[in-house]
This record gives C-alpha cells, sequence and structure tokens, in this order.
C-alpha cells in the first residue's frame, strides 16, 4: 500500500526536496502540496492523505493553527501531521502537540529521519528528532492553565511508559528499556491514552511534560 503525502511549506525549495524524498520511496507518493496553511488545510480535507508534513511560520495561517483545525480535539476522524520546524521555535513545538501533531523533526534531519517520521506517523506512533527531544520540551513555557487530570491515576508502569514517549521513543524502544513485551507496551499505552483523553502519542508526551512529569 502506497503511503499518501501531503507537503505544506512556504518555501518550493524545500517542498521540491521534501518531494523528491518522499516520491524516491517506493511505498510512498506525494498527492499534493500546499504554499500556506489555509491551502494546507483545504487540501488536506479534500485529499484525506494518510500523513501530512506541514511547516510552522507559513502565511495566512501557521503550521500550530492548520494542525489543531485537522488534528485537535474535537476533530472527527483527525489526520497524521508531522511538524517539520527549526530548533528556535520551541513554544510552536509545544502548541503543535497540544494540537494533535503525530511527531515533530528539524528540517536539516535528513532524507532518512524524514522518512522515517513519515512510516511512523502511518503507523500511528511519532517520531520526534532525538537531538531536540529533551531541549525541547524541557524548555517549553508554561502552560497557561493548569493540565488536565486524567480520567483515572495512572499505574507506576504506565508513568514509566509516558515518560519513554515523552521522551521520543518508538514503541520497540520502550518494550527494550522496560524489559516487556511489544504487546504489553501496546496495552499500557492504550491504557494512557483512554485515561488521559489523549489520541495520539504527541498528546501523552505534552501531558508529560505539561504536568511536570518530566521535570
Amino acid at each position: 500500500m502506497t503511503i499518501r503525502v501531503l507537503i505544506a511549506d512556504d518555501q518550493e525549495m524545500v517542498r521540491t526536496g521534501f518531494r523528491m524524498i518522499i516520491d524516491s520511496q517506493a511505498d510512498m507518493a506525494v498527492v499534493g502540496e500546499a504554499r500556506d496553511g489555509a491551502e494546507a488545510v483545504e487540501l488536506a480535507r479534500r485529499l484525506r492523505p494518510d500523513v501530512c508534513l506541514f511547516d510552522i511560520r507559513m502565511p495566512r495561517m501557521d503550521g500550530v493553527e492548520a494542525t489543531r483545525l485537522l488534528a485537535g480535539p474535537g476533530v472527527p476522524d483527525p489526520l497524521r501531521i508531522v511538524i517539520v520546524t527549526t530548533f528556535d521555535m520551541d513554544e510552536y513545538v509545544y502548541g503543535a502537540l497540544r494540537g494533535g501533531a503525530a511527531g515533530f523533526l528539524l528540517k536539516d534531519s535528513g532524507p532518512a529521519l524524514l522518512v522515517e517520521a513519515v512510516r511512523a506517523a502511518y503507523n500511528g506512533e511519532a517520531l520526534v528528532s532525538p537531538s531536540i527531544t529533551v531541549r525541547l520540551l524541557a524548555n517549553l513555557a508554561e502552560p497557561a492553565a493548569a493540565p488536565r487530570p486524567p480520567r483515572e491515576q495512572l499505574t507506576d508502569r504506565e508513568l514509566d511508559v509516558v515518560k519513554l514517549v515523552a521522551r521520543g521513543r518508538t514503541n520497540e524502544e520502550i518494550a527494550g528499556e522496560l524489559f516487556v513485551s511489544l504487546s504489553t507496551v501496546k496495552t499500557h499505552l492504550g491504557s494512557v491514552q483512554r485515561k488521559l483523553a489523549a489520541r495520539n502519542r504527541g498528546e501523552v508526551a505534552a501531558w508529560a511534560w505539561e504536568s511536570g512529569l518530566m521535570r
């Protein structure tokens, strides 16, 4: 099955580079390009791509707002969106995670990580650039309001899983670090998402940092 990808960036050179990388993969194809956030939302709603790659700073509507409209709380059948950002945009990354983004990476992360991020989002996982995970999230501005409490108290093992998700670990890496099976990790993560009313790993990660669990 081909992973259908939508690219949104106001720089033509960036869009062209991303298209070349994505289209070079046997299991991926670019189905649309947008030059600004408003066009990205319109195309995403019309084309329903499997994964969206959004820049943050775009004309008419930034990537954070576009993400919120397509994957945020209350959106039925949310899309899978990966934010492509630069290191000096910490506050935007936080907003994107809270808005439902599946992950984020740096524009200079390289083709391999870009492809890996697309596949991770398609498979329901979240990839965060390893080089920026802790530095970005640990320095996020304090939220304006207290984080929502869980519907039910998380177990110690579930908290272990949450912390590793917040550090950008994949399910396989979490299983290895906690010495449990992959199915056990998925079970814990499913329980965590239910208790936090979180629809994806990005929201779980954001809750972990927002609640002070990582500090």
